[in-house]
């Protein structure tokens, strides 16, 4: 049996062989992938341009599995392959400990406004307003994570990860998922729950996947129940913010700001109004890219896979 990997990333293979019959292909994912190769079973993908995709498509004509480093594999599954035929695993917790963090640093950054110092910087200027005495989480600001209200719309495995980092700082989290309960300690709720929490929310955070049941999940409306301080982090998927609505609340000071890793349209466009909203923070969706341990994933769905059991991470 033939597995392709790709070398978009460093891989050990070393972590992977040794299965009886298996042999291991680096390939590249820029290039159509070799008529040597069409008998390939297994493909291990991440950034693979979509014409490396395509092509496979048609040419890969026995393969039974791809296996994504990608937490949400959208390159994958709008490549065109027959899921009757071919099974989809995701990179699910290979991004948790790297987009933790960079969530973790977008609220301190919006807290703290160090974009804002960053600015003050570029010309030279001193933020005196910025710095010396300050008043102690003051009410109807969102100066510090110590007794912020950080609700997070999401509650997966980043969620998990993300959340005793913000609790060691003195948050107070809640989540939001499609089933309610208590996950690691954190209240859990339903969707319908949304108008209640929104009211008392410091900081959003958001992790939804991209569907279109996400589609504009943060809506005007749903946004005019956030406080006026208030700041949304998005570090799931652009399509889950209406861009519009935020930025008109953002004008218009409705809302406190937004720290955004992922958009709509991606690089954003330069005649996008979030370049110039008050209060905005563009990260260029750098808070994954980096799969960690993605070998013990590959190993562990090859041995589910050659036991005919069922794999880790199927969509």
């Amino acid at each position: 049996m033939k597995l392709l990997y790709p070398t978009s990333l460093v891989l050990d293979p070393s972590l992977i062989e040794g299965f009886p019959g298996l042999t291991l292909i680096p390939y590249d994912v820029t290039v159509p992938i070799a008529d040597e190769h069409s008998d390939a079973e297994v493909l291990v993908t991440w950034s693979n341009a979509p014409t490396n995709l395509r092509d496979a498509v048609s040419k890969l004509t026995k393969l039974k599995w791809i296996q994504s480093l990608a937490a949400g594999p959208n390159d994958v599954l709008n490549a065109g392959f027959d899921k009757s035929k071919v099974q989809i695993t995701t990179g699910s917790g290979l991004h948790d400990r790297t987009v933790a963090e960079h969530t973790l640093g977008l609220l301190l950054n919006a807290a703290r406004r160090f974009y804002e110092m960053r600015d003050y910087q570029v010309r030279r200027e001193w933020p005196g307003h910025l710095g010396g005495p300050q008043p102690d989480r003051p009410k109807g600001k969102f100066t510090t994570l110590r007794d912020a209200n950080i609700t997070i719309w999401g509650f997966g495995n980043i969620a998990k990860t993300v959340t005793p980092y913000l609790t060691a700082l003195g948050a107070k989290v809640r989540g939001v998922a499609r089933t309610p309960g208590v996950r690691d300690g954190i209240e859990v709720f339903s969707e319908d729950k949304l108008p209640e929490l929104f009211k008392e929310t410091d900081a959003l955070v958001m992790i939804l996947p991209g569907s279109e049941a996400t589609k504009h999940a943060l809506n005007k409306e749903r946004i005019e129940l956030l406080p006026k301080h208030a700041w949304v982090v998005n570090v799931g998927r652009g399509m889950s913010v209406d861009e519009d609505a935020l930025v008109g609340a953002l004008e218009e000071g409705r809302l406190g700001g937004a720290a955004l890793d992922v958009f709509e349209t991606e690089p954003l466009p330069k005649e996008s109004r979030l370049w110039t909203a008050p209060n905005v923070i563009v990260s260029p969706h750098a808070a994954g890219g980096r799969p960690q341990e993605a070998e013990k994933l590959i190993e562990e769905n090859l041995r589910r896979f050659l036991a005919g059991q069922e794999l880790k991470n199927v969509i």
